[in-house]
């Protein structure tokens, strides 16, 4: 099981690795990018080679092998999504949801669900185990969301407002950008009239909070967060054994990077 741990680590790695070279993200938990600190090729070939080791891992076990598949390919899919939603106009706060679910939620779940599998779970409780992991990384990418545009960058290690800076359709701006038509407010679309490097990205932010965006992508948060909790409770094994579990989604609830 360690290996496919590993496995696991490695392939979230690899799609870290690639997905800073798409948003062009100067810093990964402080430190310079791969590609920042050496060149984009380099960090293009790190990121296959780490890919390639993933699955020399979790290749020993065909069921476990048929997840990876099944979910690795779907996080390809969320990726592009993500790109895609550069370019369009008509993203909505659903279109969003599917796009994280995809891009990061589903990786969590195959996690859990690699380990229900490797220990002979019934096909319910892995089910309900790999929901419990969707809806926590659903939480996940959201509460990423928020301390993006607004996290103290000493604690998360990133440019504050990368995002915003971006135009990335996070639920965020597309929330923020209905609130603000609503209100005949102009801050956001302003300011995404602009190129990049000359948005107010602390404006934008504040502009978020002051449409009331901050306080509802908190309740979405919670609610997130709840409905994972309530699927950890359906699993039938003694208390004691879903402590763990307990404990990492305290963690990602109360994190500050």
């Amino acid at each position: 099981m360690l290996d496919e741990a590993l496995g696991l680590e490695l392939f979230h790695n690899f799609t870290l690795m690639h997905d800073d070279i798409m948003d062009a993200s100067p810093l990964r938990r402080g430190d310079p990018t791969v590609h920042v600190r050496w060149n984009t090729n380099a960090a293009i070939l790190s990121g296959d080679a780490l890919m390639v080791k993933s699955y020399e891992l979790m290749g020993k076990d065909a069921r476990v092998l048929a997840l990876f598949n099944r979910y690795a390919l779907e996080v390809c899919e969320g990726q592009q999504l993500d790109m895609d939603f550069e370019q369009r106009s008509d993203v909505g706060a659903a279109d969003y949801m599917e796009m994280i679910r995809l891009k990061t939620a589903v990786l969590l779940s195959c996690a859990l669900q690699v380990g229900a599998t490797l220990a002979d779970a019934s096909n319910v409780e892995r089910d309900r185990i790999g929901r419990f992991g969707e809806k926590l990384g659903l939480a996940f990418q959201l509460r990423d969301d928020l301390l993006d545009a607004f996290g103290d960058t000493k604690e998360t290690g990133k440019q504050r407002g990368g995002d915003l800076r971006a135009g990335k359709k996070t639920w965020l701006l597309i929330r923020g950008l209905e609130l603000e038509r609503k209100a005949a407010g102009s801050t956001l679309r302003t300011e995404l009239t602009r190129p990049p490097e000359a948005r107010d990205v602390l404006g934008m932010s504040d502009a978020l909070d002051s449409l009331g965006v901050l306080s509802e992508a908190e309740e979405l948060v919670r609610r997130m967060e709840d409905e994972a909790l309530a699927e950890l409770d359906k699993i039938a094994v003694p208390d004691e054994r879903k402590t763990p579990l307990q404990q990492l989604a305290a963690r990602l609830m109360h994190r500050k990077a």
